[in-house]
């Protein structure tokens, strides 16, 4: 196959990558003069609006548009690493905290990209390599270019990356925000669960207790609960339809009214005095995806059992290996994150399915796939003081390992 061909697949293999995520994104910039094959490249790509400017200064300013989500897109063999250093640091004024920028790599330029983007005000949330057996093997090569980019070690052999961009911008102004507590069987819990939330001065808080199907008066310790305490802060107390964490979850978010949302779990293994450091974590700009990481700190004796702690760890390393990101705990209940990024997670879910039983993966694969930098935040584990564990390890694990082998098939690499 000539040479123009495989440029044509290897452009077209990049578009559909990039649009697994640009998708769930309001509008695609391109920055610079794309000609050719890399105009070919913007016209593929899936995303509501597109529309291109000529130069950094030629950006709409982002800064204060704070419910819309903007994909910058760069064609990385424009430019050396000089050129592309000094761009980025020309975009990022004009860039708010839901902006997005796409570096496409098809010659394997930027090898040191990291020290290119940290010095211009970013950070590298996602690499991802495109583009295995962009010709035909005999007729075999998109089944063989779908096979390779999934292994690992091999798919990095591949001509082209995609590396994607956050930048680092701290808030000007305190966001509010609304912690979600789902309790079943937590009547012991739920006084400290509020007792203990930590003062966030300058900061409007509200707490959403919400209780599924309990049979030791959770619910009306929820109420009392409520009215003892409702001069600190608005409560609201609701009761799930469904069953599960997650779908708890799902009617706090639906409930929520803070610009932020911190998840905490009713069992107070996870301190609640440590939702302080959630808050100012993404507050400081470090990152859009707040998410509590119990193996980084001495956990409690006694505080997860054998099973369980092989069990996170797998997962752990399963999941960070097909999202592309680093990430040590990914069944720590204790998550904070944007309430109008949960409205592009929904979107995602609904294309992708509906697998998860406590709600942790439904949250984790789309903010690492839309690049919103998933933080790694060390917490302390204890033991429950009250109460048993509401986990079916088996079950429960088994429906968690489908959702990451489905996650593998769909996400690993993209068809050539």
């Amino acid at each position: 196959m000539n040479s123009p061909t495989r440029i044509l697949r290897l452009r077209e293999a990049i578009a559909r990558d990039v649009s697994v995520a640009s998708r769930y994104f309001d509008r695609v910039i391109v920055c610079g003069e794309w000609a050719g094959e890399a105009a070919r490249l913007f016209d593929l790509i899936d995303c509501p609006a597109k529309e291109s400017v000529a130069n950094p200064e030629d950006l709409p300013d982002l800064r204060g548009d704070g419910h819309s989500c903007t994909l910058v897109l760069l064609d990385g063999t424009a430019y050396s690493e000089k050129d592309l250093q000094g761009l980025l640091a020309r975009l990022h004024p004009r860039l708010g905290r839901s902006s997005r920028v796409a570096l496409v790599d098809c010659r394997g330029c930027f090898r040191r990209i990291e020290h290119l983007v940290v010095p211009a005000g970013y950070e590298m949330v996602r690499v991802r390599p495109v583009g295995h057996a962009p010709f035909a093997w005999l007729g075999l090569g998109r089944f063989l270019g779908r096979a390779v980019s999934r292994l690992p070690g091999v798919r990095w052999l591949c001509p082209a990356r995609v590396i994607w961009l956050r930048p680092v911008v701290p808030l000007r102004q305190k966001p509010s925000l609304s912690v979600l507590i789902p309790a079943r069987n937590e009547r012991g819990n739920i006084e400290n669960a509020l007792k203990r939330l930590p003062p966030l001065a300058g900061t409007d808080v509200e707490v959403l207790f919400i209780e599924g199907h309990s049979t030791d008066g959770t619910w009306e310790e929820i109420r009392r609960v409520a009215a003892a305490y409702g001069d600190r802060c608005k409560i609201q107390c609701l009761q799930q339809a469904g069953v599960g964490k997650c779908d708890a979850v799902r009617l706090g978010l639906a409930r929520a009214n803070g610009e932020l949302v911190v998840i905490l779990d009713a069992d107070l293994t996870v301190p609640p005095e440590f939702l302080e450091y959630f808050y100012e974590k993404y507050c400081d700009g470090r990152g859009d995806f707040i998410n509590g990481n119990r193996f980084a700190m001495p956990m409690e004796r006694g505080a997860m059992r054998p099973l369980n702690y092989l069990g996170n760890r797998f997962f752990s390393a399963a999941l960070g290996w097909v999202l592309d990101v680093r990430l040590g705990d990914c069944l720590c209940g204790t998550k904070l994150f944007a309430r109008r990024d949960y409205e592009r997670f929904r979107r995602w879910r609904e294309d992708f399915g509906d697998f998860d039983p406590f709600g942790d993966f439904e949250l984790l694969f789309p903010a690492a796939v839309l690049g919103l930098g998933i933080v790694d935040l060390p917490v302390p584990y204890a033991a429950r003081s009250y109460g048993s564990t509401q986990i079916r390890r088996f079950r429960d694990g088994w429906r968690l390992l489908k959702m990451t082998l489905h996650g593998w098939l769909r996400l690993k690499g993209t068809p050539t």
